[in-house]
């Protein structure tokens, strides 16, 4: 039986006690302990605050990244900005927020510091710079603060994961990673609505300094209810930090890599062509568009958050969490192909009904993948892990967006764009499913 008088805490130390053998980092944490051995059915209150604080700093996350395409046709006018100059604004965001994940930046801040600071501060970097983007005039100035906004998002899934790996033992990292998925899909539904209305009725200057400073109040309950452990930095010699090398060596990280790629691809194609396909190929109206893109956002949702807490329920059952995670995550992309017919059907509503099936079954994928890597990287190497996945992962934004372009443009069709879409996730189900090894937290050398 466990002390329940101990306070939880991480403390990582290394095995001296026998020189000849391979050190290996040891964890002693009560929190991690109830990890290992599933016992507890239902969240903690604690649990819950951390959770619906993170899953409405992602909705926030979400909302600022799609701001500026909201306020793009005032923007472009007022400031007259030719389509390349709008591009190169829309781009900026991914410059730093990938290259800074996928150099290992952010995870390092997270692995090295204490998490808890670590994420305000990005969260105060991405809201500050949405405030200021109402503000600033220029070309240059916006750019800027683009790349501000890339700097202080690219924390946060590096963090999200650190905290959940500490924090959060196996059997619930399903449905809280879930309920941060959810948050991540909701964002960008109702930012575009909300958002719309704001643009059209206060101006896009004042869309930025209102959603920005609003975002900033966020910080009060943070400050206030943030868990002990994430404002101290761990007992921990650096040297028992993995390497990225060493990440890199293993060959469950190059599966989670190319799957999470894979499994980006395709929700940077919905989330960037298929407003265009509705419009064009469909010939919905505005409206009719607007109405199911964000049925489809909740839709994808709803299915993480059932699929997340149905494989918590499973693994607190005594089920094994290589086969439950891999299961869900890999029977989710293999049904997201189920988007190839979408464009080959004549009729409107078998289409759509097609349409909202493929994104059920993304939704399922998207409730387990990142508790799989949480539980194989551990509280050692979770932030970095996350931060080169999230790295690699968010290239798909510019793959998908560019790749599907092309085709539209060379074919004047949709149909082999949707065909590539359909290819890219059953690779990203092989990935997840023969690249990825067992489910278990790899057991890191010390440097």
């Amino acid at each position: 039986m466990r002390n329940q008088g101990v306070p939880a805490r991480c403390d990582y130390r290394t095995d001296a006690a026998q020189p000849n053998q391979p050190r290996h980092t040891k964890i002693e944490s009560n929190v991690l302990e109830t990890a290992t051995t599933p016992s507890r059915v239902k969240m903690t209150g604690a649990e819950w605050r951390l959770v619906i604080l993170l899953v409405l700093s992602i909705f926030i996350n979400y909302v600022d990244r799609g701001n500026l395409s909201i306020a793009a046709p005032l923007l472009e006018k007022e400031m007259h900005l030719s389509p390349r100059d709008l591009g190169t604004l829309l781009s900026a965001f991914f410059w730093t927020y990938a290259l800074f994940q996928l150099f290992g930046i952010a995870g390092w801040l997270a692995d090295r510091f204490p998490v808890g600071w670590v994420f305000a501060a990005g969260f105060f970097a991405w809201s500050a710079s949405t405030a200021l983007t109402g503000m600033v005039t220029g070309f240059t100035a916006l750019f800027l603060m683009r790349l501000l906004l890339g700097i202080g998002e690219s924390l946060a899934y590096p963090c999200y994961s650190k905290m959940l790996t500490t924090g959060f033992p196996e059997e619930h990292r399903g449905f809280a990673n879930a309920l941060i998925d959810a948050g991540s899909k909701v964002g960008p539904g109702l930012g575009t609505f909300i958002g719309g209305l704001l643009v059209a009725n206060v101006g896009w200057r004042w869309f930025f300094i209102v959603l920005g400073i609003g975002s900033l109040l966020w910080l009060i309950p943070w400050l206030i209810w943030m868990p002990q452990r994430y404002k101290m930095a761990a007992a921990i010699n650096v040297k028992d930090l993995p390497s990225v090398a060493q990440i890199l060596a293993e060959r469950s990280a190059w599966g989670t890599f190319l799957g999470h790629f894979c499994g980006n691809y395709f929700w940077y194609f919905l989330l960037t062509w298929l407003p265009l396909y509705l419009t064009r190929e469909r010939h919905y109206s505005m409206e009719g568009m607007a109405t199911v893109g964000s049925i489809a956002y909740f839709a994808i949702a709803g299915a993480t958050v059932t699929a997340g807490w149905i494989s918590d329920r499973l693994i607190s059952s005594g089920r094994s969490a290589t086969k439950v995670r891999k299961s869900i995550s890999c029977g989710g992309l293999v049904g997201s192909t189920i988007i190839l017919p979408v464009v080959i059907v004549n009729d409107l509503n078998l289409s759509i009904t097609l349409l909202m099936m493929a994104c059920i079954s993304f939704g399922v994928y998207t409730s387990n993948h990142w508790a799989m890597v949480q539980t194989l990287a551990g509280p050692l190497a979770a932030g970095r892990w996350t931060s080169l996945m999230n790295g690699v992962g968010n290239l798909a934004g510019i793959v998908a967006a560019w790749l599907t372009g092309y085709v539209v443009n060379e074919t004047n069709s949709f149909f082999l764009a949707f065909v590539i879409s359909a290819a890219v996730v059953l690779t990203g189900a092989a990935m997840w499913a023969f690249v990825v090894g067992e489910v278990k937290e790899v057991q890191w050398h010390a440097t």
